[in-house]
């Protein structure tokens, strides 16, 4: 994967190549409104598939193509791939409700939909997993993406499977700590990541409908430890940095405790974000988006 690769999917877009129909699951989560807007931009042909229509039309996206089901019901979303070439689905939860765990959303609505694209000829499936989530199957949500991503590979189907290291909406709870004058973090907080901006990750989901990567990892333009995310946004807020290093024996205590009285509804969210922050996410850097601009629009919208 390189800047280049992608530049050049651009032009040939430019270049009056046939231009493909897109289904995108996912669309109103975080990533996948992105990837709406980025399609749109690109003059793909799209059609969504969701449950909520009027969340939709609340996060701006107007789509002429609309296809309304609950990907966890087979029946529902039979006909939703007719047509199709390639599927992109950013389907996931992550802070599970309304009954469903990891298992239900992440493996098998994500394998309900990839068997209706098997059975309507669809050409490719992208799907958005997470950095090392091969590596992480002790946790729930990654057991659950993974199961799917086996399924993938055994598919038949060309496929790309986008392993972003974390995301600059996962960040913003550094920031709401540090808005309340106190960072947590586990060990050194020296471990480093480059979390990756919406804008710039749909871009890449975008692009891959054309490249013949199987698998791309991608992370934002900045590496940076855990220590510096929270200096800087103490210096967006305009306080004194304080932080918090809380030894990694706790951790492991914490997420003991949590495994063994909590069920996987309240614990999964939690473990998942423990367990990232612990160890080094670095990817090869990509996009333009900066994490303290993020930092910024979340100052000035608390300020307004």
């Amino acid at each position: 994967m390189s800047n280049n690769s992608f530049k050049l999917t651009r032009e040939r877009r430019g270049l009056g190549f046939d231009m493909k129909k897109v289904l995108l699951a996912g669309a109103t989560g975080y990533l996948g409104s992105y990837i709406a807007k980025t399609l749109d931009q690109n003059t793909y042909e799209l059609r969504v598939i969701t449950r909520s229509p009027k969340k939709l039309k609340k996060l701006g996206i107007d789509i002429g193509d609309m296809f309304q089901a609950e990907l966890t019901s087979t029946e529902a979303i039979k006909g939703c791939c007719n047509g199709i070439d390639t599927v992109i689905s950013t389907v996931g939860i992550t802070r599970q409700k309304d009954g469903l765990t990891y298992l239900d959303v992440d493996y098998q609505a994500n394998l309900n939909l990839l068997n209706e694209a098997r059975e309507a000829g669809v050409r490719k499936f992208i799907y958005v997993s997470v950095l090392n989530g091969e590596k992480m199957r002790h946790l729930k949500i990654c057991e659950a993406k993974e199961r799917f991503v086996e399924h993938l590979e055994k598919s038949g189907l060309e496929y790309c499977v986008i392993r972003p290291n974390g995301f600059f909406s996962d960040m913003s709870e550094i920031y709401a700590m540090a808005l309340k004058g106190n960072v947590y973090l586990f060990g050194s907080g020296e471990q480093k990541a480059n979390p990756i901006h919406g804008e710039d990750l749909a871009a890449v989901c975008v692009d891959a409908i054309e490249l013949p990567d199987q698998e791309i990892k991608v992370g934002g333009p900045d590496t940076l430890t855990y220590n510096e995310i929270a200096e800087i946004a103490f210096e967006v807020i305009g306080k004194k940095p304080k932080i918090t290093r809380i030894p990694d024996w706790v951790r492991v205590i914490i997420l003991k405790f949590l495994r063994t009285f909590t069920n996987s509804k309240f614990y999964g969210p939690i473990e998942f974000f423990m367990t990232v922050t612990a160890i080094d996410m670095v990817a090869p850097e990509y996009g333009t988006h900066r994490l303290r601009d993020h930092f910024e629009t979340l100052n000035q919208s608390d300020i307004g």
